[in-house]
């Protein structure tokens, strides 16, 4: 039986060949017509030139318009060198796309991006709350921590001095650190409901002010940066991509995630149990601690 691909396969190369054809007898007939078509133009050039070329204004008013087409293509050229090598170093660096804060089209290449990476594979996120990231339906995230093969997931503790730094040096009134643990409390409570359905996630609670906004899944991975009194929502993100050169940062950020990942001060959040696992360098249990969120005020 014949399948779509063989047929694709069977018309690519008579239509690769027929391609070529047709390039060639444009070609033939282009070099053909070159000494008529030469013939015509200098007829007419010597025609239009014995009416114009007594004719002054029209004469400024042509090296006015020469000198402007020569001003813009020479600054159209400086700009693409330059472009040029901007993208250089970004293929360097191994940055593939960024992501405007205001840019729609641009988010959502972004999060398709990320659904697509995301199938059937490992899945490592640090974060602050992970609420709008993945916890909400209109998450980046949402699709792909469901459909992934593992997640390795980092979050604030919200009972921390880092969470509550956080929160206070955000200047919308609106985020408060019990915003931040009310959010936090519903991130765990959908990674519980994960876990309760043979979901493989797994879960650390850090106590430092966040860094990075930190995720990667498959050859790629999308980082923010925290900064001081602004929403991280509001800044650009940036994608890298896993390369074979030696000063993409892909491999780095991969790296400090690791770093965080095993450090054995930064315990493990038992989903089923509610308790804090500390485990020492060798990666053994040596103590659990039951885990108590702080009541928000006015939250039941």
């Amino acid at each position: 039986m014949f399948t779509k691909r063989h047929i694709k396969d069977y018309i690519k190369a008579p239509a690769h060949i027929l391609y070529h054809v047709i390039l060639i007898a444009v070609s033939a007939g282009f070099a053909l017509s070159l000494p008529y078509t030469a013939d015509f133009l200098a007829k007419k050039f010597l025609a239009y030139w014995t009416l114009i070329g007594n004719e002054k204004v029209f004469l400024v008013a042509v090296e006015l318009a020469l000198a402007v087409f020569l001003i813009l293509l020479l600054n159209y050229a400086g700009r693409s060198w330059k472009d040029r090598k901007y993208a250089r170093m970004a293929r360097e660096a191994g940055l593939v796309f960024v992501s405007p804060a205001r840019g729609f089209f641009s988010r959502r290449r972004s999060r398709s991006l990320k659904e697509s990476q995301g199938i059937a594979r490992d899945l490592m996120l640090i974060g602050s709350t992970g609420f709008r990231t993945f916890a909400d339906e209109q998450g980046d995230l949402h699709k792909v921590i469901r459909n992934c093969r593992e997640a390795r997931i980092m979050l604030l503790n919200p009972n921390s001095e880092g969470a509550s730094i956080r929160a206070k040096s955000i200047l919308d009134p609106d985020i408060t650190v019990e915003h931040f643990r009310v959010q936090i409390s519903r991130s765990i409570g959908f990674l519980k409901e994960l876990k309760a359905v043979q979901r493989n996630v797994r879960l650390k609670l850090y106590n430092e002010v966040p860094l990075l906004k930190l995720a990667i899944s498959g050859d790629y991975l999308w980082v923010k940066h925290y900064h001081a009194g602004l929403d991280v929502e509001g800044l650009p993100e940036f994608v890298f991509k896993h390369q074979q050169r030696p000063g993409s940062l892909y491999m780095p950020f991969y790296q400090y995630f690791l770093n965080l990942w095993n450090n054995p001060g930064i315990p493990e959040y038992d989903l089923e149990t509610d308790e804090l696992i500390y485990r020492d360098s060798a990666g053994n249990e040596e103590r659990r601690e039951p885990f108590q969120a702080l009541e928000p005020a006015g939250v039941a």
